[in-house]
């Protein structure tokens, strides 16, 4: 072969493989998708993911089949999505508690957040109203820290259990604030939701759509929301951030992963169709009224919030000594 034969050899098997990579990410996909959720049927995240899920398969032409794996915190379920085949098919939605504080909480997980996972969209997150009895005389959170500097330690925080939510978001204003307000633990949302009606403790994080109706009849008074930005469904309420605690953010965000190796034309597309199914109107009218709002960012930025939720959360763990039960 001369010269010029292998050149033009070479070209023409050049352009034969170009077109490989967007022919793979059209040809995406063609099986149903596996959604793993790592909790049980039936809690807030499912009912977020399944509307959603079935917008998924409506738009795809593929059955997107949500796998409940709930067990271990969510440990379980963040496992069986980190050892599954990164070829598209399976997917997973981490939480907060998954990716950002059960690796400071648990001694060990059998996964790690960053290493085994590749980021493919922020799907929405949601936050916490902070909610206080009435006979608590306060209606900011300037007040609220002013009485608790005051008092330091008399003031009592309900929460569903030691790691929750609430408890996390209850410590991150006392470090942040420079206040000490008391932790009592419940063995769930419920109970801590009758004793602070009750006046039993003062002061909850609580997510909206458990705590709006108690709010409208006078039974709790609301006082911020947790995170950046101000809910969609309560432009009023001022959020933490902005009534005295610079960039306080405290919530709960879900979070769309793929195993780590998966191609990164299959991590666009997997993003694409999560975008489009996003900016349907029913959906987003879903997510708000359930207290959540849409987000959509890039796998770039998810990533980057990812390591830095993980050292924020890492940081109030160990300064507020939180250990399971």
């Amino acid at each position: 072969m001369n010269k010029t034969t292998y050149l033009y050899a070479l070209a023409a098997l050049a352009a034969s493989m170009a077109p490989v990579a967007p022919l793979l990410a059209q040809a995406f996909p063609g099986k149903p998708i596996r959604w793993i959720l790592p909790y049980p049927p039936g809690g807030g995240s499912d009912t977020i993911a399944r509307p959603f899920a079935r917008k998924l398969s409506e738009n795809i032409g593929q059955q997107v089949i949500i796998d409940n794996r709930g067990g271990a915190g969510g440990n379980i379920g963040m496992e069986a999505a980190a050892r599954a085949a990164p070829d598209g098919y399976t997917v997973v939605m981490g939480l907060t508690a998954q990716l950002a504080v059960n690796p400071a909480l648990f001694p060990k997980i059998p996964y790690d957040p960053i290493r085994d996972f590749e980021p493919v969209m922020m799907l929405a997150n949601g936050g916490y109203l902070l909610v206080a009895h009435p006979s608590l005389p306060v209606k900011t959170v300037s007040e609220l820290i002013t009485i608790a500097k005051k008092r330091p330690g008399e003031l009592l925080y309900a929460s569903s259990g030691n790691g929750s939510g609430g408890h996390l978001a209850s410590e991150l204003l006392n470090v942040m604030a420079g206040i000490r307000v008391t932790h009592v633990p419940y063995k769930g949302g419920g109970q801590a939701m009758v004793d602070t009606i009750a006046g039993q403790t003062q002061l909850l994080f609580t997510p909206p759509i458990s705590s709006s109706a108690h709010i409208e009849s006078g039974r709790l008074r609301a006082i911020a929301v947790s995170t950046t930005r101000r809910l969609s469904s309560m432009p009023n309420l001022p959020t933490i951030a902005e009534s005295g605690v610079p960039g306080y953010d405290s919530g709960v965000w879900y979070a769309m992963l793929a195993p780590r190796g998966t191609p990164q034309n299959i991590i666009a597309r997997l993003h694409e169709e999560y975008r489009k199914v996003l900016a349907d109107p029913g959906i987003r009218s879903f997510l708000t009224k359930s207290g959540v709002e849409p987000d959509g960012g890039t796998p770039e930025e998810l990533g980057k919030y990812l390591r830095s939720e993980l050292a924020k959360w890492a940081q109030v763990i160990k300064a507020a000594h939180i250990k399971l039960d």
